[in-house]
């Protein structure tokens, strides 16, 4: 079985964010490093009759402010800080999650993913927004004109369909999203036993 855990994520998700504020000192304690994987959020939830949490927990008593509560044990458990909501949410993603597939073609992709996730869920703007979004990567130190230019092309396209597709294939329905060889596991509160399952395969 590979050891090396894979986080499938899409910057739409606050929880991704949060897993990967955790990730690296979870690295750190195990010597693994994780393997992102780009997604598209919205195919996955079409792909399998999804909807957000936003969707979902509407009208339900008590399950919100579970989730609250669960937030808030995350954030404790993994010392992070929390997110800061982005009032333009839902933001779509596509243009995003394509230009992280050119940033890994690029070999820019751990800057582009820390840039982008900032610029999401810590000083949050509208990433939807192709001005704006050109601006606060280039604002992070990237070469913004040319990873939008790059996320156009065909073969950045197709590999983030790849990735979606397969994605469902492996049985996923959301995001975060995690694997440990065939092992699934969702959601962010799931960061506990992705930890276990790696050191258990190599003892």
């Amino acid at each position: 079985m590979r050891l090396s855990p894979q986080f499938l994520f899409d910057f739409g998700s606050p929880n991704a964010f949060l897993s990967h504020e955790a990730i690296p000192a979870i690295e750190k304690r195990i010597g693994v490093k994780f393997e992102y994987v780009p997604i598209l959020l919205g195919g996955i939830f079409k792909a399998t009759n999804n909807r957000s949490p936003a969707e979902t927990l509407a009208g339900i008593k008590n399950k919100g402010e579970f989730q609250v509560i669960e937030t808030e044990r995350f954030i404790k458990r993994f010392r992070v800080q929390p997110y800061v909501w982005n009032p333009f949410f839902p933001v779509n993603t596509l243009s995003l999650m394509r230009a992280a597939v050119a940033a890994q073609f690029e070999g820019v992709f751990e800057k582009y993913v820390e840039a982008a996730f900032h610029n999401m869920w810590r000083e949050p703007k509208k990433m939807d927004d192709p001005e704006v979004a050109a601006k606060a990567l280039s604002a992070s130190g990237l070469d913004a004109a040319k990873l939008l230019r790059r996320s156009q092309d065909a073969d950045v396209k197709a590999k983030l369909i790849e990735n979606t597709q397969s994605a469902v294939e492996r049985g996923a329905f959301g995001a975060p999203t995690f694997f440990v060889g065939n092992e699934m596991f969702f959601g962010k509160e799931q960061l506990r036993e992705v930890e276990e399952m790696v050191v258990a395969n190599r003892e």
